[in-house]
């Protein structure tokens, strides 16, 4: 069998690595406050493999033989476990369901190309079969983007690409780095760093979501500040349909007609198998690091963000959390001992006697890189605008600590599912004019969802990823829930998605629209976007037979988010399920 390595069946991440709270002495009473959940509860863990009801694979053994093949026997299978790792993403939905045993539809066969002559053999025996194709990069997915239809009566491929996992070439002259579709975040900047280069792209899932997954799914990193979102970085790619393969050269830019390459970027496999892209790459900076500021505030806060992007400052990181994102930080920070834990003590008490609400308090981490002039000079720049709105900065201590950290979030939603607690995040982007209209509008929605629902939930934001014109918004939230989660889940997820949309926003700044996102497009784009988009598809794929479902769907209004949240089952009548 194929060594491609996947995320555990049932979460985030590897066996064996998890989220602890018991050297985090904050961390239990802020979470008893925040959602009145006591995290000393003895977990629930998931089930075992074997109480899952998974349906047999209904692939022919013609087919079958067919594909096997192609790949080779070992590289083709249909074993229980392999077709339900590649079922699911890792959405709160997808995890819930697993959980509950609620697998409505798994593949038929899992088959791992070892080059693109692979792909393009399967993907022709596949519209030759009338099968339909779901690619699949890492698995790190959360807007459903992977899920089978649940009705779908035709054999269902998942084309693996994590056998074509290696950085091909580097265009030294340019700056452009060839890498397969199939290599992960830390394979790729593994090669690159070996010759003195980076890609600079880290979003939350860089540890297990492959390049072709960001391609298709719009993604954007941690630093996109500096080196630009995916959509920035891609500058070609290679594509197969059935039949032929799209290449797209890395010209710097071009006047040739609609964008394909535009296409493509966020089409989520609905055009075809993505199979290489070629990305700009940089040179590693001689310097890099992370620095650390209060705000006594969430608008201060904005107001700075805001200011360096229209400075002359160009950080790699410019991210600010509300006060009630800076307590969960502070809150899952380990006991602070010697002279760190009194030094922290120490500024709380002088933030304090300056007039501070330090249950205000907004924590922001900025990122800078470079040669140490160009960092010392872009740190003066920032340093005068932070000090301008009121903040201060405490150095780079915390900063290098949620350096180290930054990945090891979605672990926590995990622990919380164990102990019957619903987590999940929201994004969106709107210019710098309607940002602080779209957080009051998304906090009071997420609070009269909970409210509808008879639960203490919970609801947190930072602004990241800034722009000449505006900035990304990325909301967590979460609550206890019932016997039937989904149904709650999907009264909080609506409100929130819905104020996106009457407040300016978009429906998701880089998580993509899969079928978690797909009823809020008509409103975003517009129906005749929409349309235009759906002409695209059916041009395409006439026979939906690339991953169908996805990006479109059934449509919804705000009357219709307003009569959902009216008829939200209250916690004490929720029925099972």
């Amino acid at each position: 069998m194929t060594d491609v390595k996947h995320m555990k069946w049932w979460g985030w991440g590897i066996e064996g690595v998890g989220f602890h709270f018991e050297d985090k002495p904050a961390f239990a009473p802020f979470v008893q406050k925040a959602v009145a959940l006591d995290v000393r509860t003895p977990p629930v863990p998931p089930l075992a493999f074997d109480e899952l009801t998974i349906a047999p694979s209904r692939i022919s053994p013609t087919f079958e033989a067919e594909l096997a093949a192609i790949v080779g026997e070992e590289n083709a299978t249909t074993d229980a476990m392999e077709r339900v790792v590649h079922t699911y993403g890792k959405s709160i939905r997808d995890l819930l369901r697993i959980r509950r045993n609620e697998i409505a539809r798994v593949p038929d066969i899992v088959v791992y190309p070892g080059d693109e002559w692979d792909v393009q053999q399967i993907v022709d025996a596949a519209v030759a079969a009338g099968a339909v194709i779901i690619p699949f990069g890492g698995g790190s997915n959360i807007a459903g983007s992977l899920e089978p239809l649940p009705d779908e009566q035709r054999t269902i491929v998942s084309l693996d690409l994590g056998r074509l996992d290696r950085v091909l070439e580097i265009d030294e002259g340019s700056g452009l780095a060839r890498i397969q579709a199939g290599a992960q975040g830390p394979s790729i900047e593994e090669q690159l760093n070996a010759k003195g280069w980076t890609m600079g792209h880290f979003p939350d899932s860089f540890t297990h979501s492959t390049v072709g997954g960001w391609v298709a799914t719009r993604s954007s990193g941690m630093q996109s500040d500096k080196y630009g979102d995916i959509a920035d970085i891609c500058r070609g790619l290679r594509m197969v349909r059935p039949g032929a393969i799209v290449e797209l050269r890395p010209l710097p830019s071009t006047s040739t007609g609609p964008s394909v390459r535009e296409m493509i970027l966020g089409s989520e496999g609905r055009l075809g198998v993505i199979t290489e892209v070629t990305v700009q790459v940089h040179r590693q900076p001689a310097v890099r690091e992370v620095q650390a500021y209060f705000f006594p505030n969430w608008k201060a806060g904005l107001a700075a963000m805001h200011e360096i992007s229209e400075s002359d400052a160009a950080p790699s990181i410019t991210r600010v959390s509300d006060a009630r994102e800076s307590g969960f930080s502070l809150a899952t920070a380990k006991e602070s001992k010697g002279v760190s834990g009194t030094a922290q003590k120490v500024l709380f008490s002088v933030l304090k006697r300056r007039g501070w609400n330090l249950d205000e308090m907004c924590l922001s981490f900025i990122g800078y890189e470079g040669s140490e002039s160009h960092v010392s000079y872009e740190k003066k720049l920032v340093g005068a605008i932070v000090k301008k709105h009121g903040g201060i900065g405490v150095g780079k201590g915390p900063g290098a600590l949620y350096d180290q950290k930054k990945f090891d979030t979605p672990y926590l939603r995990d622990f919380l599912l164990d102990r019957g607690a619903a987590a999940d995040v929201s994004e969106t982007a709107a210019p710098w004019s309607r940002l602080q209209e779209v957080y009051d509008s998304t906090v009071a929605a997420a609070n009269k969802a909970y409210e509808a629902l008879g639960v203490h939930g919970w609801i947190m934001c930072h602004l990241s990823h800034s722009y000449h014109s505006g900035a990304c918004l990325y909301f967590t939230f979460a609550f206890v829930h019932g016997d039937d989660p989904i149904a709650q889940y999907e009264v909080v997820k609506f409100s929130i998605q819905q104020a996106f949309q009457d407040a300016g926003g978009t429906l998701s700044h880089h998580h993509g629209v899969g079928v978690e996102h797909s009823p809020w497009m008509e409103q975003d784009i517009s129906p005749a976007g929409v349309a235009l988009m759906q002409g695209l598809f059916d041009s395409a794929d006439p026979g939906q037979q690339f991953n169908p479902g996805k990006v479109l769907g059934v449509q919804v209004t705000a009357e219709d988010v307003a009569e959902l949240v009216a008829k939200a089952p209250r916690a004490a009548e929720v029925p099972a399920s």
